[in-house]
């Protein structure tokens, strides 16, 4: 770092930040958000915890394919595929351990019957670390919104 040579008057490097300080005085530029009254936007492809979707009678939608635990680079989903009288796949067992999830997305675009979603949700503050494995009880009654896979205004993303 080369210094100044000779005496060097520090006061027009005092005067321009006194001057920034005035601006940002006088400018009404919001910076703080009133959390739990306001929440922030969100990104319609941000990730945050797992959604599973329902039918009409209450039953999950999945099929117990086990595409999502093979495609899972983070290995937290559990699945034990179930069969019922009629031939039906259902999964008996389906937790998702979210402190091990990297939340990539690819248990929702691998899913051939959309069951699994990522939503919008991303208070998932707890005080154990059992309650971070989501059962499949849990997964569907979570309600928040889901992600969108793809940015539809953005064609060059699909």
């Amino acid at each position: 770092m080369r210094r100044p040579e000779g005496t060097t008057s520090y006061l027009r490097a005092t005067l321009h930040g006194m001057a920034l300080t005035f601006r940002h005085l006088v400018r009404p530029h919001k910076v703080t958000l009133q959390y739990p009254e306001e929440r922030p936007q969100l990104a319609p492809r941000w990730r945050g915890t797992h959604r599973m979707a329902v039918h009409a009678d209450g039953r999950p939608k999945c099929v117990a394919c086990g595409l999502c635990p093979t495609i899972c680079p983070s290995n937290c989903i559990r699945l034990v595929p179930g069969e019922d009288d009629q031939g039906n796949r259902y999964p008996v067992v389906f937790e998702i351990d979210e402190f091990r999830c990297v939340f990539c997305g690819m248990c929702q675009e691998v899913c051939p019957v959309e069951a699994i979603h990522m939503g919008q949700d991303y208070e998932n503050a707890e005080y154990t670390r059992e309650r971070f494995i989501y059962d499949l009880d849990r997964l569907m009654a979570q309600d928040h919104p889901v992600t969108a896979l793809w940015d539809p205004d953005d064609p060059a993303s699909q």
